[in-house]
């Protein structure tokens, strides 16, 4: 495969390297419409944004703290409701699923009727489910209201990321995501201490009523300080207003929430979004069997202690982030400015190659043997070191990748980010639930491997989308956003 020209083009003639063919602004757009392009990220001050960023992250932070609260109490959840581990681990991929159908829906709706609306239908229907958790007496209402709960916190991550599309513009944007990542990461990184902390010292059930105490909070805060702030315009509502069709009048619009699903056609998005499973999956590999390998391996039975034991996953996982985004915009402002103003969305990639090739799957092989091969104080300092590698690795490719969509599909940034999130989220309620039995029957060192070893496969499909980005988008294109709309 060799390099082709570019989808659309400002030069006539450029040099015949991936950094010459990049999706270059529409020359025949005009400059009132650039004024316009300019103003529509001015209609906040800096302060505003700021305020804008925290509230998001604080609905961000929903989905993480309503998954990562769960997996340490895992044991003591089995023993309550007379069950077992693995299936009282169904939970987690129960909620992933309802987290993907949760996050489509919600992207889809946002862009019809804007942000803001999606967040007050959303919430409170995380409150239920947090309720409902805490009052199950069985495995079965277990699982219908973590699916509840899953579903109305879904829309934080997706959302959120359209959100921070609208405010923000390309050059500024890898920076904003790396900050609502770390942000949001707060609650990864606390939640498996706080799930574990209560399950040993109070009950897995208190905490489940504390979620919809933080969900009523931060219904609150949305209902009274969060704007809409989707750009005039380009909400579906309008446009149908606009066009004079009618709107039903005793019911939303109904529409298909699997939609944002159809842009992973493009094979730039499919190996991006699928690159980054192979390595989340390998944070999930570390994390979800925790209590059952370095907790037996090392002798800790506590629940806050292995809770504990999240932490540094959680500390890579803020550090990671803001630091890649901030990376991925010197990358993208670098190398704009090295072609004259020339936009190759691939170059925000660049910042990932590192983690998807070292910190990501050299942490969690090296993890797997340590926790095979040294029972000692020693190896399990070593294993929490690795945890942290692998936390901020993981982040190092996620953020930008994200960045990627929001760039790449900038008028449907919402909807690209939920068919990311959701089609990883979608495999992964398949795949996860192999993970503890499958550390059970062929051991950690065989399963860490196998993780590891997709993580360089992740690493092979990232590399390839940098160095054949402009050929991939030539194959199809799903609404590609240029410069001009960034």
């Amino acid at each position: 495969m060799t390099p082709s020209p570019p989808l659309l083009s400002l030069r006539d003639e450029l040099p015949p390297d991936t950094e010459s063919t990049p999706l270059l602004n529409d020359s025949t757009t005009p400059v009132p419409a650039a004024l316009n392009h300019e103003e529509v990220y001015q209609r906040f001050s800096p302060a505003q944004k700021r305020m804008l960023v925290a509230l998001v992250s604080a609905s961000g932070v929903l989905p993480l703290f309503v998954s990562g609260t769960f997996i340490p109490s895992i044991p003591q959840i089995a023993k309550d409701l007379k069950s077992t581990g693995p299936i009282v681990s169904l939970a987690v991929s129960v909620s992933i699923f309802a987290a993907s159908l949760g996050g489509l829906t919600g992207s889809s709706y946002s862009t019809f009727y804007g942000r803001r609306p999606v967040y007050l239908v959303t919430v409170p229907l995380l409150i239920c489910g947090s309720v409902g958790v805490a009052l199950s007496i069985n495995i079965q209402q277990l699982m219908i209201f973590r699916f509840i709960q899953a579903l109305g916190a879904s829309p934080g991550m997706s959302v959120g990321a359209g959100v921070l599309g609208d405010i923000y513009k390309l050059e500024e944007r890898g920076g904003a995501m790396g900050v609502f990542f770390a942000a949001i990461l707060v609650g990864a990184t606390l939640a498996p201490l706080a799930g574990g902390a209560a399950a040993h010292y109070a009950s897995w059930r208190i905490l489940q009523f504390s979620l919809g105490v933080f969900g009523l909070i931060s219904f609150i805060f949305t209902l009274f300080f969060l704007p809409e702030t989707s750009h005039p315009g380009s909400r579906g509502i309008e446009k149908q207003a606009a066009s004079g069709k009618p709107l039903p009048q005793w019911r939303p619009v109904i529409l298909n929430p699997l939609s944002p699903l159809w842009m992973l056609r493009s094979p730039n998005l499919f190996f991006v979004s699928l690159s980054g499973y192979l390595v989340l999956l390998t944070n999930y590999v570390l994390l979800i069997p925790i209590a059952y390998t370095i907790g037996v391996r090392y002798g800790i039975a506590n629940e806050a202690i292995i809770g504990a034991c999240f932490l540094p996953s959680g500390v890579g996982h803020l550090i990671g982030a803001p630091l890649a985004g901030r990376m991925s915009d010197k990358i993208v402002a670098r190398s704009r400015a090295k072609r004259g103003g020339v936009w190759y969305p691939e170059d925000r990639l660049k910042a990932t190659l590192a983690g998807a090739l070292f910190f990501v799957p050299v942490s969690v092989l090296v993890s797997g043997l340590l926790t095979e091969y040294m029972n000692s104080k020693v190896g399990l300092s070593l294993n929490l070191f690795f945890l942290f590698l692998n936390g901020m690795g993981v982040d190092i490719v996620l953020s930008p990748s994200s960045a990627y969509f929001v760039d790449l599909m900038h008028s449907r940034s919402a909807e690209a980010m939920a068919a990311n999130n959701g089609f990883r989220a979608m495999i992964q309620s398949l795949t996860i639930t192999a993970i503890l039995p499958m550390v059970n029957t062929y051991g950690v060192v065989v399963t860490n491997t196998i993780a590891a070893v997709l993580g360089w496969v992740a690493f092979v499909m990232i590399w390839t989308t940098i160095r054949y980005g402009s050929q991939l988008r030539a194959v199809v294109d799903v609404g590609f956003s240029t410069a001009d709309s960034n």
